[in-house]
């Protein structure tokens, strides 16, 4: 009888189980299908198709919150941050993960207050969710509110200590930053690169190095920012040692190595490394482009800057605004009038930077009615012109210096003042140019008393050059220029005594003249001349034509 049961009961089960099978089949094809829909979406929102992402969910039969957290995340992420909130609003149930969704959405929009408010109507917060709402308020500069929140939170980790480092550090609270990195019960490799490019923006690179020193293991980034620190000393050949020493460079560590050579005066190496950079395979980008084109200003080396110029137009940045304003700074400097204007006319949308840059051109080159024009353009553009944009327009009246003041309420810096006392300098008001001075609303700098003792060579002013000649040795005793300049003055004047004192008195007090040099491109190659060197390899044949320009000269002389 048992045996009879059991069987009984076993084909029962059966029974049971194979009438259920078919929804068990249904239930996995369900399941299935939202799975291969979800991922269909995801991949369709990442592509930027948000109408095809949007059409494949509402024709969906069967959603779950996946569905829903794909399409709304796809919404922000492409810059639809209204849509993804109605669509949130929509939901039927929500996780952690959509709430953290709209937060980061929110920040990423801009739309931090928002963001706030999502937060604080989650019914339950993890870490993630903390972390994304700290780093918001850190990203929009709202530091004291993610202290806040820092201080609030139940449980940390490396990321919450990495985010307020940052904001510390952007803070400018660098020993608080420095304190909470200290206090960290594990260090990832962000947290110490985070400390590290903390000490390099607020050029304490010593600290930087001792940090630096102190990481277990040195990826590329902090790399970077240890050879941007070590650029801004002026320590090129501790930077290029450790730029030799990452194993894999990217485009980020050539051109900090790049901006590090263009930015110490050594625009050669800079073009050196750019070839290294094109055979590394790596791609030249913005940022690139702007430091080479800035090398090759430091060097007036036309060749290599319209070579640059062709890698310009290559890589299509000959619209983009930073690339524009240099190509101007860079054909200005090798003095090429057309390519300059012709540079910023490639500019697609010109900031106030560009309007100084090619204002600043003109006034440079003396062509002040040029200069003038695109002054006056610059407000039918809808720009406000700052301070700068009056250092090269100041030349050009005494009017313009008065409506920086009185139209626009912005209040000239010594540099307007001594860009206005040099031109008035030159125009033989030198008097007019002291007056000035006295007139100042703050002490005159040696920018300003150079100026005034320059234009003092153009009326020869023995008085006013000898004033200014003082006011500069007081404020820096060893500046050679001033000594040279009031020399040149006496000897136009034929004062030889006064000559002979001042050579006196730079020998007392031992100011020695800066050695003049200057340099000249054949080629391709960049030829540098230095006062007193004979070093150079052509040294016999420029002295020989320099004798025979010399008695063609006398020649000429003798014959009028």
């Amino acid at each position: 009888m048992l045996v009879f049961w059991l069987f009984r009961v076993t084909l029962q089960n059966l029974s049971s189980i194979n009438s259920s099978i078919p929804c068990i089949n249904r239930y996995y094809h369900s399941c299935r299908d939202v799975y291969t829909s979800n991922i269909r979406i995801g991949k369709l929102c990442r592509a930027g198709k948000m109408d095809l992402g949007r059409k494949l969910f509402d024709e969906m039969p069967t959603r779950d919150v996946v569905s829903w957290n794909a399409v709304i995340t796809g919404y922000w992420k492409n810059g639809y941050i209204v849509e993804s909130k109605r669509l949130f609003d929509l939901m039927p149930i929500r996780n952690v993960v959509s709430w953290n969704s709209m937060i980061a959405g929110c920040v990423e929009n801009g739309r931090i207050d928002a963001a706030f408010v999502y937060f604080s109507e989650m019914p339950e917060k993890n870490i993630a969710s903390w972390n994304v709402m700290i780093s918001g308020f850190i990203r929009h500069r709202r530091i004291e509110e993610a202290v806040k929140l820092f201080e609030q939170m139940p449980r940390r980790n490396v990321i919450s200590y990495t985010a307020m480092i940052d904001g510390y550090a952007q803070k400018g609270d660098i020993k608080k930053a420095r304190d909470l990195f200290e206090s960290m019960p594990g260090r990832n490799e962000v947290s110490w690169t985070v400390m590290i490019s903390a000490y390099v923006e607020s050029d304490q690179v010593d600290e930087a190095r001792e940090v630096f020193g102190r990481m277990p293991y040195k990826n590329v980034v902090a790399m970077t920012a240890m050879i941007t620190g070590y650029c801004k000393e002026g320590k090129m050949e501790d930077a290029r040692m450790l730029f030799e020493e990452i194993q894999s460079r990217d485009d980020v560590s050539f051109n900090a190595m790049i901006t590090g050579y263009a930015q110490n005066g050594r625009g050669e190496e800079a073009l050196r490394l750019l070839v290294d950079m094109i055979r590394s395979r790596l791609r030249p980008d913005q940022y690139t482009l702007v430091s080479i084109l800035a090398a090759c200003s430091s060097l007036a080396s036309l060749t290599q800057g319209k070579q640059t110029h062709a890698l310009v137009f290559k890589n299509r940045f000959d619209t983009h605004v930073s690339v524009g304003n240099a190509l101007i700074t860079m054909y200005s400097k090798c003095g090429c009038l057309t390519d300059f204007e012709a540079a910023f006319e490639h500019i697609s949308c010109p900031n106030i930077v560009s309007w100084n840059t090619i204002i600043a051109a003109f006034a440079q080159h003396g062509l002040y009615e040029k200069a003038l024009c695109f002054f006056k353009k610059i407000e039918l553009h809808g720009i406000e012109p700052d301070g700068i944009t009056f250092l090269s327009m100041v030349k050009e009246s005494l009017y313009w210096f008065d409506s920086m003041k009185n139209n626009y309420n912005l209040a000239p810096r010594s540099e307007h003042y001594a860009c206005l006392i040099d031109i008035l300098g030159r125009s033989g008001h030198v008097e007019n140019a002291y007056k000035m001075i006295l007139k100042m609303p703050f002490e005159a700098d040696l920018g300003v008393w150079g100026s005034l003792l320059a234009g003092c060579r153009f009326s020869l002013n023995i008085e006013l050059a000898e004033l200014a000649a003082q006011q500069i040795m007081k404020l820096d005793p060893k500046n050679s220029g001033a000594y040279v300049m009031l020399s040149n003055i006496y000897a136009a004047s034929n004062l030889w005594r006064k000559v002979t004192e001042v050579r006196r008195l730079m020998k007392e007090n031992q100011v020695k003249k800066q050695t003049a040099f200057s340099w000249m491109e054949i080629n391709n190659i960049v030829h540098y001349f230095v006062g007193g060197d004979a070093s150079h390899l052509a040294i016999p044949e420029i002295h020989m034509v320099i004798v025979q320009l010399y008695s063609q000269m006398k020649g000429t002389e003798d014959i009028a």
